[in-house]
């Protein structure tokens, strides 16, 4: 696993004060036209004017368990599976986003960090994408929290505030549920909600949140 680029990764109160989504979350409108993230929730975990990196949080990985992966990176052998700690079988693996899919990307909770591997996000979350985490997951040490995510979204320049400019995403407050709740699929409803929106009120016209 590979952590992103940090030059994307702004101070988050200074990125805020600017427009930037970093510790948001964006929600697909009914308008989007890229199929891969229709109806999907991502946590920002980067956004400046460099570009923007985030988290699809409501896409299950198909037919792949984190003991799995853990198995295919050599994290711990097969045997070793089935005495795993019940934290680690409560790891959901997920699908990302289209880039880097062979890369994992851990979301957590803050009271695990690892130096100069760990990137603080905001409100409580943080980035690690070094096999150390799941090593650390694998023994019981690992955070409270966490969500395993192969690949990620990623936009260029620019990109990014010219979807929103076109209704392609709507961007709510960040929650704990939201990022790292077991019940995936309420994830997008429940987005919708938290900004007092149903998607059945959305149309072309929808602006921003």
């Amino acid at each position: 696993m590979k952590a992103p680029r940090k030059s994307l990764a702004k101070n988050s109160v200074k990125a805020s004060a600017q427009g930037f989504l970093d510790g948001q979350m964006l929600i697909a409108t009914p308008t989007m036209q890229d199929e891969r993230f229709a109806r999907s929730v991502i946590y920002m975990c980067a956004h400046s004017s460099e570009g923007a990196m985030g988290i699809v949080v409501n896409q299950p990985a198909a037919n792949v368990s984190f003991a799995d992966l853990l198995v295919k990176l050599d994290v711990i052998p097969s045997a070793e599976r089935i005495s795993l700690p019940r934290s680690a079988g409560g790891v959901t693996v997920l699908k990302g986003g289209p880039v880097e899919t062979e890369r994992g990307f851990v979301l957590h909770s803050a009271d695990f960090f690892i130096e100069n591997s760990t990137l603080p996000i905001d409100n409580g979350v943080c980035l690690t994408a070094t096999l150390d985490i799941l090593k650390a997951i694998a023994r019981g040490d690992g955070p409270i929290s966490a969500i395993l995510a192969l690949g990620y979204a990623g936009w260029a320049p620019g990109q990014l505030e010219n979807e929103l400019q076109h209704n392609g995403w709507l961007h709510c407050p960040a929650d704990p549920e939201l990022i790292f709740g077991d019940d995936i699929e309420a994830k997008y409803q429940r987005a919708m909600t938290k900004i007092g929106i149903r998607p059945g009120m959305l149309s072309s016209e929808v602006g921003h949140a």
